[in-house]
């Protein structure tokens, strides 16, 4: 082969277009659902007393469509495009690339309807039920034959650096996903997963935190290091910083996920660990974005001229405002003030917002051009999408900063005399109502600049002449020159060998994960005889699938830190025992609404009946929306014999005859509850969901037994007048 010879190689536009069509259609549908979320939580009317659209069900929905499908789609679309023209050549197969285009717009139809109707794990950014996890680990797995087949037969044999991030996307994806989806079904669509309390909870932010380190952030590096040189025609400012960013990011950003779960039961040295490594990330990360913003060295005038590359450049520089602050939430002293709080909810934003969002618009205006043959309708339509977009996104973020701030403090505030100087959860609810109806406001500043992109889009397409084809290009091919391979680097090297570079890839990503979860896989067997604690009843596990059907994660914790101000306001801090039987567990994220760890008995039953059907009956100023309908649905209670079952497998001690008779324990203890309501004028059938979730909240806080007691409950027939039975029963 001659170093002049040259070959045509046709590019799949096709699909390119397609996935950001998808883009744009999905964003529009995350951006409305996290509209209406914002306005049900400043305005509680806005959940309409309609069952699937509550906040807990439409919150899950917004995120999963904000994640996997407005970004989803839009790395895809990137992705597709750039790896045909990094490695000079179409990718695998066709078939393949269609299949996963359509299969991905599948699998996010599924969650559009499963959410809503309350088919949901609760498990933040993994809510999606078992049928739709394997669809998801099959179509990923299809992306990724059909990116590694490409790799395969490239005409490059040096891969760039947007295509070492690419590749770590797809394997980390892949790692997290299946593992923390990891569960047992119990029908076509609930199951419990196999990781129970605190094993459970640091797996799902080992996910949760890497879903937004290698779905939202790798990919969207790899789409930086292409196409702002690509919108400024010049190389990236420094190789070196490239490589030094990636593996240090790959290598450090999986050990960061138990930031998240600060100061709660997880042991101590999982804590601290994960706000070291997050520490550290500051250096990758905003080497990642020097690396970026350098690139325009000698061109920051097309900051003022060219509107593509004020997207792209904006969204590197939120990029490095939330790699900045991330790391600071991690610090134990800080995360005290902002855990559970709207800081949080601002900080995702700024980062979803303007670094994932701005990137995606940034990215589609460069392609659409090409795509078409034609320039943007209008680059004033562009400059207003920017401003709109930029200034929603200061004011979602400064809003729920200060909000945050107000809660942490208030939470927090105890006088003098040792007490708390707000000892209603209400009133700290109540403070920061305006600054929701302030960051609803930037949301809908944000999505009038969707709106705006939208139409200046639809008028570029319409305006084109011709339909998008493929496009064939002409490359050179240069022989391969093995006797020069001593003069390359390590590294350069080493990019020639994709098989070895995936693998250590994966290694990099592998050693956090092990040392983080393995030690905690057998935690339970050491808790304490002391600290034994009895399962849920069959019909308080009844309860708890409601409650978790509904999403009451998004607002309420059930994980009390250890803290003098959480203590003094909940009760005593919760411990790794109270929360080992739970599949999934219910920690929470955020604090709408108290904590409820220590809920059970406080309250009498008939206080539950009337604050679920109407909450501002019993807390005039609650937020909460009502859940009337639990008045009105049944409770299945045979198949609680199935779900004991599955959940005796995965560890919990129920015996034979509370399996068999599951049924039978249920209705007995139904039966008091309704009788202690009757009792107080009200009058209900034993068989609807308000009654077993009323048994389960009366629960939460009341397992702790000695052994010897937890044992002889367990071994009770059901149905009998045992203490177990009187859990959800008349104080």
């Amino acid at each position: 082969m001659s170093d002049n010879q040259t070959v045509q190689v046709r590019y799949d536009n096709k699909i390119v277009v397609y996935f950001m069509m998808a883009t744009l259609i999905w964003a529009g549908a995350a951006f409305l659902f996290g509209l209406l979320a914002a306005i049900q939580l400043a305005w509680w009317p806005a959940n309409m007393n309609l069952e699937w659209f509550t906040f807990g069900r439409l919150r899950p929905l917004h995120t999963n469509a904000a994640i996997f499908a407005f970004a989803g789609n839009a790395v895809f679309a990137g992705v597709y495009h750039s790896t045909q023209r990094l490695l000079k050549t179409r990718m695998l197969s066709d078939k393949l690339s269609w299949i996963h285009f359509w299969g991905w717009q599948s699998i996010i139809v599924a969650a559009a309807v499963t959410l809503p109707l309350g088919f949901s794990q609760s498990k933040e950014y993994a809510e999606l039920e078992w049928p739709i996890d394997i669809a998801i680990a099959v179509v990923w797995i299809i992306f990724g034959i059909n990116f590694f087949g490409a790799l395969y037969r490239r005409r490059e044999k040096h891969i760039y650096v947007a295509i070492w991030f690419y590749i770590a996307t797809i394997l980390t994806v892949a790692l997290l996903h299946v593992v923390n989806s990891l569960e047992v079904p119990v029908s076509f669509l609930q199951s419990y997963p196999v990781f129970a309390g605190v094993q459970d909870a640091l797996v799902q932010w080992w996910y949760g935190h890497n879903a937004v380190a290698f779905f939202l952030t790798t990919p969207f590096l790899g789409l930086m290091y292409y196409y702002i040189p690509k919108a400024v025609n010049k190389p990236i400012y420094s190789y070196r910083l490239s490589i030094i960013h990636f593996w240090s990011l790959v290598f450090i950003y999986i050990w960061a996920g138990p930031h998240h779960l600060l100061y709660t039961a997880l042991p101590d040295w999982a804590q601290t660990l994960g706000m070291v490594f997050s520490l550290m990330l500051w250096a990758p990360s905003w080497g990642g974005m020097i690396n970026g913003l350098l690139t325009l060295r000698g061109s920051w005038h097309l900051l003022r001229t060219d509107p593509i590359v004020k997207f792209l450049v904006t969204a590197v520089t939120f990029y490095g405002m939330a790699t900045f602050e991330g790391p600071l939430l991690s610090i134990k002293s800080v995360s005290l003030l902002a855990h559970y709080s709207d800081w949080v909810i601002g900080h995702v934003h700024a980062g979803a917002l303007g670094w994932n969002g701005f990137l995606s618009f940034g990215m589609m205006y460069y392609l659409i051009p090409k795509m078409w043959g034609r320039e943007m309708h209008s680059k004033s339509m562009m400059n207003y999408h920017f401003w709109l977009g930029l200034s929603g996104i200061l004011i979602y973020y400064i809003s729920m900063l200060a909000s945050g701030i107000t809660q942490g403090l208030m939470w927090k505030a105890v006088d003098g005399t040792g007490y708390l100087v707000y000892p209603d959860f209400v009133e700290t609810v109540v403070k920061v109502v305006p600054l929701y109806w302030v960051r609803a406001f930037g949301g809908l500043l944000y999505i009038a600049g969707y709106v705006v992109a939208v139409v200046n889009i639809v008028k570029t397409i319409c305006g084109a002449e011709k339909l998008v084809n493929d496009e064939v290009v002409t490359v050179a091919v240069k022989a391969e020159k093995p006797a020069a391979d001593h003069e390359e680097g390590a590294h350069r090297k080493l990019e020639g060998m994709v098989g070895t570079f995936s693998v250590l890839t994966f290694i990099a990503v592998l050693i956090g994960s092990v040392i983080e979860i393995w030690p905690t896989l057998s935690i339970h067997k050491y808790v304490p005889q002391s600290q034994a604690i009895h399962p849920y009843t069959a019909l308080e596990q009844a309860g708890r699938d409601i409650y978790v059907s509904e999403g009451c994660y998004t607002c309420h914790s059930q994980m009390i830190r250890k803290h003098p101000s959480d203590v003094l306001r909940f009760g005593d801090a919760s411990t790794i025992s109270e929360s080992m039987y739970d599949h999934p567990f219910q920690w929470g994220s955020k604090r709408t609404g108290p904590d409820l760890a220590r809920i059970g008995k406080k309250y009498p039953n008939l206080w539950h009946f009337r604050h679920m059907d109407d909450p501002r009956s019993m807390v005039e100023k609650s937020i909460m929306p009502r859940y009337s309908w639990l008045l009105e649905k049944k409770v299945d209670y045979y198949s609680l014999r199935k779900k004991l079952s599955v959940l005796r497998m995965l560890g919990v001690p129920y015996t034979d005859n509370q399996v068999a008779e599951a049924d039978r324990w249920a209705e007995a203890q139904a039966d008091q509850i309704v009788a202690d309501l009757k009792n107080e004028g009200v009058e209900i059938k034993r068989d609807r969901q308000i009654i077993a979730l009323i048994a389960y909240l009366q629960s939460l806080g009341q397992k702790n037994l000695t052994n010897s007691e937890a044992l002889s409950n367990i071994e009770l027939a059901p149905g009998a007048n045992s203490s177990t039975d009187k859990e959800g029963g008349e104080e």
